[in-house]
């Protein structure tokens, strides 16, 4: 059986000679990377857990490509270009079938996004990945919350201003269809919404594209109301959304029914589209910039004073504020489900057949499980 140094060598360790800044790669006790002229680093670091991020019987390509996915999202929620990538791969035993695959799903997004793999660690334990990904962006000193802050080059959470609109790329909710999909015995991984679950699109060019537009953002891990909330505490300010203004994907509604639509795209998570704040003057710039991704932009609210509240998210229907409804993920919440758990405490859906390609059988339960 081939020993931990064999096995990175044989499915992570590359050739980085091309690699931009990368001064050592793997092989000594650190990698050595130099930022570019005029640039500072955007840095961020997650973990995924077999049986709560992700299913462990998933496509071990699948689970490479999220893995990976997952963190670059954190990048392209800054507007930060990817550089540099750090692994840390606990694996129950070594079978490399499995490993071939998860490298192959690696692999093929870091290179589609320029992203290096400079170094790591395997180690044997419960399987989980935890990456560590370095980007860059332009060096600025201002603090976000100046009257100009709309036009640094990078993308915070403090920048929302009052009377900035908010708006959401893509269609979120899709991935938690797709979970409930899997849970339901979907393994079809063409699925609309089982391939938004299993393989999420990180929106590194479209944070690139926005991050002198927008005043603030952040990727949607944990469903556009909890993500919205951070923005609200972050900048000072409330948040009214729009339920009629929700993008609502239609094999979405196929899957869930309306309703259980609406409250995939407020709680579920794990879609990984940008959630922004941005002046009513720069929308059709921010669109048009999108549309050479053939990605939309969908406006779904507007912020505003929180007065003597506290900053908070409001729900609105024509103007009339509804009670909100479900919560969004957050790890030790007892109410929480795991990816191979079915709870009943959040979102309710209709009965609906995948056959027609739609997301699946979604019955009346939640499967809203997975964390960031």
């Amino acid at each position: 059986m081939p020993g931990e140094f064999e096995l990175i060598a044989r499915y992570f360790q590359r050739d980085l000679s091309g690699a931009p800044g990368v001064l050592l790669g793997p092989g000594d006790d650190c990698a050595l990377l130099a930022a570019s002229d005029g640039m500072q680093m955007a840095v961020s670091v997650d973990t995924s857990v077999a049986g709560v991020h992700f299913p462990p019987d998933a496509p071990a390509a699948s689970i490479g490509h999220r893995a990976l996915a997952v963190n670059l999202s954190d990048l392209a929620a800054m507007g930060a270009t990817p550089r540099w990538a750090l692994l840390a791969l606990t694996l129950p035993d070594v079978d490399e079938d499995w490993l071939h695959g998860f490298a192959a799903g690696f692999h093929a997004l870091a290179d589609r996004y320029g992203i290096a793999l400079v170094g790591g660690d395997v180690t044997r334990g419960p399987l989980s990945i935890t990456i560590t990904v370095h980007g860059e962006l332009p060096c600025v000193l201002e603090p976000a919350q100046q009257a100009d802050s709309v036009a640094r080059p990078i993308l915070r959470r403090d920048g929302a201003r009052e009377g900035d609109l908010i708006a959401v790329t893509g269609l979120p909710g899709l991935a938690h269809a797709g979970l409930k999909a899997w849970q339901d015995g979907v393994r079809d991984v063409l699925n609309p919404c089982l391939a938004a679950y299993l393989r999420p699109e990180p929106r590194v060019d479209a944070g690139l594209a926005l991050r002198e537009l927008a005043s603030a953002g952040l990727d949607v891990s944990d469903g556009v109301m909890g993500d919205l909330a951070h923005i609200c505490r972050a900048s000072q300010l409330s948040a009214a959304l729009e339920l009629g203004e929700l993008p609502l994907a239609p094999e979405l509604i196929t899957a869930l029914g309306e309703q259980g639509a609406r409250e995939a795209v407020l709680n579920g998570g794990d879609d990984y589209e940008l959630l922004l704040t941005l002046p009513q003057e720069n929308l059709e710039t921010a669109r048009l910039a999108l549309r050479s991704l053939n990605l939309s932009l969908n406006v779904i609210g507007r912020m505003q004073a929180a007065g003597s509240d506290a900053p908070r998210v409001m729900l609105m229907d024509k103007g009339v504020e509804q009670a909100a409804t479900g919560q969004s993920w957050q790890h030790f919440s007892a109410s929480q489900a795991s990816v191979t758990q079915v709870s009943d405490t959040q979102v309710s859906a209709t009965q609906a057949s995948g056959s027609d390609g739609s997301c699946g059988d979604a019955s009346p339960r939640n499967a809203n499980g997975v964390a960031p």
